[in-house]
């Protein structure tokens, strides 16, 4: 099988980098490796990368690090982070800084390129970024989502990352504020559905929504949940 995109494995073990890489050249992928951020960083300056697998425990930066500084620097390639098995907190710090899934060793190879395949479709679907072109920024409350550069920033210029799957959720709130959005709705909407079963689900991306913007999880003001019927986005959006 043929396939145009191109992963990155980061892992500082040999053996772990030329077993997924085997098994995504199996699949029809290209692939390139690095053991480390510094590598990783040399791969990206001289290529073009479709999707990072990246370890979280690496020497010097580790995973963690390594993808925050990535969505800092404005790059959208989707991040697949590693974990070890249980590492439930590591997992969601993963998450939190930017990463569009995660997958726990020791995995199963079928699983691995499902997600890989997830969250590539995911990507996929993300209009490209226009070059010269307007785009829009939304800006609710003290917030602003600016779709060029796919950054959520802070009345105090911080630059909030975001994973795939987040902004895509983000951006159908501010496409549909002040009505009652049903789960489905919002799937159809971020065009989720071709990821089932391996998306993460609306209920989850809601929550990581609410924290980043710091919208109270015991009392939202900003997505409110409609019980029985889903979320409602309730700030005032403009469009420029």
């Amino acid at each position: 099988m043929q396939n145009s995109s191109h992963i990155l494995v980061v892992d500082d073990h040999q053996e772990m980098r030329n077993l997924i890489g085997q098994l995504l050249e199996k699949d029809g992928y290209r692939v390139s490796t690095a053991s480390d951020g510094k590598e990783m960083r040399r791969a990206l300056s001289e290529r073009r990368v479709d999707l990072i697998v990246l370890d979280l425990m690496l020497p010097g930066d580790d995973g963690l690090t390594l993808c925050r500084n990535l969505r800092a620097g404005s790059s959208s390639v989707p991040v697949i982070m590693l974990t070890a098995k249980g590492d439930d907190v590591d997992r969601i710090l993963g998450l939190e800084m930017g990463a569009d899934d995660y997958v726990a060793k020791p995995f199963s190879g079928r699983e691995l390129v499902a997600r890989i395949k997830a969250v590539l479709r995911r990507t996929h679907a993300l209009p490209p970024k226009p070059e010269g072109a307007a785009v829009p920024v939304y800006r609710f409350g003290e917030w602003l989502l600016d779709t060029g550069k796919r950054e959520l920033e802070s009345a105090t210029d911080i630059v909030v990352p975001l994973s795939t799957g987040e902004y895509k959720l983000l951006l159908a709130f501010l496409q549909h504020p002040q009505r009652v959005l049903t789960r489905d709705q919002l799937l159809d909407l971020a065009k989720g559905r071709s990821a089932a079963p391996f998306d993460r689900s609306v209920d989850l991306q809601v929550s990581r929504l609410r924290r980043k913007i710091g919208d109270d999880a015991k009392d939202p003001k900003v997505i409110k949940t409609v019980w029985g019927g889903g979320y409602i986005f309730t700030p005032k959006v403009t469009c420029e």
